[in-house]
């Protein structure tokens, strides 16, 4: 595609910028700045690549991916503002990923270890953990509050932190790897996903392409699982004190 061709499928923010206009909806500095910050940072990220694939020194896959977990990181925690240490959670359950998949990938030699596999599968999953993460988050807050009397009668009558909120954390994974289970159900009848659609637009042969997008789709659904799972057991036990008791004001201040 050249520039050319890009500067002319900006029609496609022109649309929805009139549409909001025309309707009042409110909308159009959000997008204009949704659509300036997202070429500039697509644009900037495909010039470091085109240096780090050319560079071939895992110094700079590495710092690729601590970039990646920083900027999760950072989004993420907004979410979680009311679990104690909710920052080095995230980080370890971003790096805890990373590890895992990119370690059965490598190690089991699924994908060749250069930086053209690797940065670009550990942006999914990292991304993917971390959409997961904020998911988690909210809905984990959510069902504390709504069940703060439950969790204080099962303390009051002997029950340990982790039964206490045991219905709570399982409602919250359940609730927040659904949208990565259902969304594969439906998977090639109601959407190509965006990983083939461009390996075919790029001239890749189909079934080739449906190979590696279901490699992406399986690592999907490990990292959907373990980030809520991981992200749950390192959350909750910070929501209680030494004397087993429930701090329901830190769920209260989110």
């Amino acid at each position: 595609m050249s520039y050319l061709n890009l500067t002319l499928s900006l029609v496609f923010v022109l649309i929805p910028i009139l549409l909001s206009k025309t309707l009042n909806l409110g909308l159009e500095k959000d997008t204009v700045i949704a659509v300036v910050r997202s070429t500039i940072q697509l644009l900037a990220v495909g010039f470091i690549l085109h240096f780090v694939f050319n560079s071939k020194n895992y110094i700079y896959i590495i710092l690729m991916i601590i970039l990646m977990i920083v900027a999760a990181t950072h989004n993420a925690r907004k979410k979680g503002t009311s679990i104690q240490g909710i920052t080095w959670k995230l980080v370890v359950t971003f790096i805890f990923i990373e590890i895992l998949t990119q370690g059965i990938l490598l190690g089991l030699q699924i994908v060749p270890p250069t930086a053209q596999y690797i940065i670009p599968i550990s942006g999914m999953m990292i991304g993917n953990s971390m959409v997961l993460g904020i998911l988690f988050l909210n809905r984990f807050t959510a069902e504390l509050k709504n069940h703060q009397d439950q969790t204080e009668l099962i303390l009051s009558l002997g029950g340990t932190p982790k039964q206490a909120v045991h219905n709570q954390l399982v409602s919250a994974i359940k609730a927040s790897t659904i949208p990565t289970i259902e969304s594969q159900k439906t998977m090639g009848l109601v959407q190509l996903p965006g990983m083939m659609s461009g390996q075919i637009i790029a001239g890749a042969d189909p079934v080739q392409a449906v190979q590696f997008q279901l490699l992406v789709l399986f690592l999907l659904l490990t990292t959907a699982v373990v980030t809520a799972i991981l992200l749950g057991f390192l959350s909750y036990p910070t929501l209680f004190n030494e004397r087993m008791q429930f701090l329901k004001e830190r769920i209260q201040s989110e």
